[in-house]
């Protein structure tokens, strides 16, 4: 045990920049406050994400460490892990997965806890073997796995032969009191030269791949409207360039408004009248929780948790199957065009946030599984 009582859990990230699992553990590393310590390791460097932790929070973000093949990876985690001597290692998916290999080795496994939030673009469509299998094999051994929707816990039971005791499933949580104000609706707007009775769409995420934002921007080209709709783009990643190209070519550049990654999005969430997601996966997305919560209908993908997030009549702007631009798009105009049934999913989309993903619900999840994980390495 760390010293004065207070347990240093040592995060690994392959990176750490401003993204769902990321902004979670910044969230909650600022909500724990004193009761534990942290150190954060991003294999690759990247460490955005670490602006947003609170400047008086207990955290030390470590040196990146060589990355090449796995048994080189390892040998050199095994030596930062001797090094540090956490009392809980707590690894974030496939990217940091040569952590849980080198707490095995160590005999730690009963102070690891794996969390898996998801899959990137080369795993949307289909399971890698190689990967499927180390899970199955090396998963068993760590304390926990921790995921946070009812697909993935599937996948943990069905692909990776977990027993239902190895896996916690838990939802992710906001602040409910950080959205649903107004109050600034019209200042964005204005800011943007976004005219009064214009309808905005909205995204809100890290710009990788496997968002398929050129799919929204494709679906968005086809929304009309006596006052031509704009688009809110907020997020930074490799994808941005392919945006500003989509754009270009569907003749809605200048519509399209790619803002930046924003430490506090609810601001921008007030600007929007509609919420839409691309993606090809998810599980339980963070910005989804946010729009909900912000009053705002959503359009979506039929991806993850999202058809079980959302409440019933929101079900059928849900994209699935094949043509998925076009239907997103479908929804979007049928969104833009009815005002009064934005105002009514809106609602209904608040009233769901409030009763099952508030944060200090899931907060409370996460410090009992880290007490209860701490109790049973002694």
């Amino acid at each position: 045990m760390s010293p004065a009582g207070q347990p240093h859990l040592l995060h690994v990230f392959s990176t750490f920049v401003p993204a769902g699992p990321e902004m979670r553990t910044v969230r909650m590393i600022n909500a724990l406050g004193e009761g534990f310590r942290h150190s954060i390791l991003a294999v690759d460097g990247r460490t955005d994400a670490a602006k947003e932790l609170d400047p008086a929070a207990p955290v030390k973000i470590l040196p990146s460490i060589e990355r090449a093949n796995t048994p080189r990876t390892v040998r050199a985690l095994r030596a930062l892990f001797k090094r540090e001597q956490p009392d809980l290692v707590l690894s974030y998916n496939w990217g940091a997965f040569d952590s849980v290999i080198a707490t095995r080795s160590l005999g730690w496994q009963r102070r690891h806890i794996h969390h898996e939030d998801g899959f990137n673009a080369d795993e949307s469509a289909g399971f890698k073997s190689r990967r499927v299998w180390t899970r199955r094999l090396v998963l068993p051994g760590t304390a926990k796995v921790v995921v946070p929707s009812h697909v993935l816990a599937g996948i943990a039971d069905k692909f990776w032969k977990l027993r239902s005791g190895k896996v916690q499933l838990i939802p992710n949580g906001i602040d409910l009191q950080a959205f649903g104000a107004q109050s600034q609706r019209e200042q964005r707007r204005a800011e943007l030269a976004i005219p009064p009775g214009a309808p905005v769409i909205g995204f809100v995420g890290h710009l990788r791949p496997v968002k398929n934002p050129v799919r929204l921007i494709r679906a968005f080209a086809e929304v009309r409207h006596s006052q031509a709709p704009h688009l809110l783009i907020l997020g930074e990643g490799e994808e941005r360039e392919a945006i500003r190209k989509a754009a270009v070519a569907a003749d809605v550049f200048g519509r399209v408004h790619l803002i930046g990654h924003q430490s506090n999005p609810a601001p921008w969430y007030s600007a929007m009248d509609v919420f839409a997601l691309s993606s090809d996966s998810e599980q339980m997305p963070v910005a989804l929780l946010e729009a909900m919560a912000s009053c705002l209908p959503v359009v979506s993908t039929d991806v993850g948790d999202v058809a079980h997030m959302l409440p019933q009549a929101q079900q059928v702007l849900i994209a699935s199957g094949e043509n998925r631009t076009r239907k997103l798009a479908k929804a979007m105009q049928t969104l833009v065009d009815n005002r009064p049934l934005r105002a009514e999913l809106g609602e209904a989309n608040r009233r769901r946030v409030e009763e099952r993903y508030s944060f200090p619900t899931m907060l409370g999840a996460y410090r009992d599984l880290y007490n209860r994980t701490l109790q049973g390495a002694r």
